[in-house]
């Protein structure tokens, strides 16, 4: 299995690093954006171009793999995760901040067999800064060794928290109760406006944590097996173990910050995927 993934995963670098021109043509932000689900929520034509490109340049390798694509489920498709070996992507992670030039967006993509992710990538190619892992294989930045933080404890702890694309009334609530429990407690907080960069900084060190309700498999998957293979943990915000279509994710450097983390939350439950 082990070189099977691999050579997946050679593959699918080369095919991100390509998909990531579309977003480098925009550096300075991108004017023409629909909106999704709200004022804040949105999508551009890069996200589709990226998304298509990456499907369709698989697809020609592996023709029996499938796919859950951020912005094919957005037009219909269903969330269909099986045993078959499933890519999922995030074309643009980040869309908000790609749209004003902000350079903190990415591409997500993983891979998971019997529902578990074998690969994961990530890749800002505003910055060429591209995270990887494979299962059992480690974490990398660039193709160097990357490692979670020892900070076990909130009190020394940076925390990555981000408001979402949601305008609900509950979820705005919940996010409030959460802002000011970090405020108090953690030894700082920081939002990069982008899931999967947010777990890529507890992949690599820069912060010690990250929670957020309301993502979808897209923007975690690949940031999951990231971190873990960093030596990190990715848990459910409530304590238990991590389900990639819960809509919710809580990750940590160590598992006593996260758990110590957990019973600090208020929580919010969102429909699954």
């Amino acid at each position: 299995m082990r070189n099977v993934v691999n050579d997946y995963f050679d593959v699918a670098v080369g095919i991100v690093r390509k998909a990531g021109r579309f977003i480098t043509q925009y550096g300075s932000g991108c004017e023409e954006f629909e909106v999704k689900s709200c004022d804040i929520d949105f999508v551009t034509k890069v996200d589709k171009m990226v998304e298509n490109f990456i499907i369709h340049s698989i697809s020609k390798q592996y023709p029996s793999h499938k796919f859950i694509g951020e912005e094919s489920v957005a037009g219909g498709a269903k969330v269909d995760l099986t045993d078959d070996p499933t890519w999922v992507i995030d074309p643009v992670d980040g869309t908000m901040n790609f749209v004003h030039g902000f350079p903190f967006s990415c591409i997500s993509l993983a891979l998971l067999i019997s529902k578990e992710p074998v690969l994961g990538i990530i890749y800002n190619p505003l910055m060429d800064k591209l995270y990887s892992a494979k299962e059992g294989q480690g974490a990398c930045l660039n193709g160097e060794p990357i490692h979670t933080s020892k900070v076990k404890e909130l009190r020394h702890a940076l925390v990555a928290f981000e408001t979402g694309t949601s305008r609900d009334e509950e979820k705005v609530k919940v996010v409030f109760e959460n802002f000011k429990t970090m405020v108090g407690q953690a030894h700082g907080i920081r939002a990069l406006g982008s899931a999967a960069l947010n777990m890529a900084m507890v992949a690599e060190g820069r912060a010690d944590a990250n929670f957020e309700f309301g993502i979808h498999i897209w923007d975690i998957a690949a940031g999951c097996l990231i971190v873990k293979e960093a030596g990190g943990v990715c848990i459910d915000p409530s304590g238990g173990p991590i389900n990639l279509l819960s809509r919710r994710m809580l990750c940590a450097g160590r598992a006593e910050l996260a758990n110590e983390l957990s019973k600090k939350l208020t929580q919010y439950y969102p429909d699954h995927d």
